[in-house]
């Protein structure tokens, strides 16, 4: 690894904070969905929504970044990731617009995607900088609980020392 490449890792503080916003902005909308009086057919749209604005964000910020880095993207793909990415945004926004609920929910929801969608996109660049040109990302990249360590031993193994 370059001495450009580990400076431009993303620190551990940074890590933690994009997952935590990730899991928040997700943990808000689906407990949003899961608490709302809609239909399930209407819960089922924007769960599909927000799924495709997920996929897309993390699709179209990887393909940006390999076309940045000279890597070969088609231009197809590239079409595909931006219409995916807006469609889901679009869908959200006539579906709130249309959506018999107090102004107050439609905010909850559109915040908590916006949130989900910065989030994976910011985790997304995260586990990239921390990859490896053989496609190996380090484990730092993902947040853990503490190590803990295993003191636990046979006593065989005790005997033999």
């Amino acid at each position: 690894m370059t001495n450009t490449q580990k400076t431009n890792q993303p620190t551990m503080a940074y890590i933690g904070a994009t997952w935590g916003s990730l899991i928040i902005g997700i943990a808000s909308y689906m407990l949003g969905l899961w608490n709302a009086t809609l239909q399930l057919n209407e819960k089922g749209f924007y769960l599909a929504v927000f799924l495709l604005a997920m996929f897309s964000a993390v699709a179209l910020q990887k393909t940006v970044r390999d076309k940045e880095e000279g890597l070969p993207v088609t231009k197809i793909f590239i079409g595909l990731c931006w219409s995916a990415f807006f469609a889901s945004i679009a869908l959200l926004i006539i579906g709130l617009i249309n959506a018999q609920m107090f102004l107050s929910e439609k905010g909850f929801y559109g915040i908590s995607f916006v949130l989900s969608l910065f989030s994976v996109i910011t985790v997304q660049k995260n586990i990239r900088d921390m990859t490896d040109e053989k496609g190996i990302t380090d484990p730092a990249a993902f947040p853990t609980t503490k190590k803990e360590v295993d003191f636990s031993t046979d006593s065989a193994e005790l005997e033999n020392h």
